[in-house]
């Protein structure tokens, strides 16, 4: 077969190093909330024991949260400027910019949401 026609079958974005990057990094974090879950299950000495500390706990993890929201939010405003004074000219970018903004918050709304159900 030749090259033209075997080109669909590997596609470029999926064997690239930044690809491979984002791959790993997934995998690291996915190992690391296990790994934290099974050592919480060990301390803790039973699952049904985890999740009530889970619970105990869950007003220090609101109050992570909320920490790390305004970390994003105070990173994102910075770039945001830096962006906007790069793209000034440019509506499509500004558009771009507002859609992917509207897109987060709605994501940790919907986070946030999922989470309070589960607690009622």
């Amino acid at each position: 077969m030749n090259q033209t026609r075997a080109g669909w079958l590997r596609p470029r974005w999926l064997f690239s190093r930044r690809a491979a990057k984002v791959l790993l990094w997934t995998v690291a974090l996915v190992a690391a909330a296990v790994g934290a879950n099974i050592l919480g299950i060990y301390l803790v000495g039973s699952v049904a024991g985890w999740q009530r500390w889970l619970a105990a706990a869950s007003g220090y993890f609101l109050v992570w949260r909320l920490c790390l929201y305004g970390a994003t939010a105070y990173g994102w405003v910075w770039m945001r400027h830096r962006l906007l004074a790069r793209e000034a000219d440019d509506a499509q970018a500004r558009r771009r910019l507002v859609r992917s903004e509207i897109a987060g918050v709605v994501a940790i709304m919907a986070l946030e949401a999922s989470l309070l159900m589960q607690a009622v």
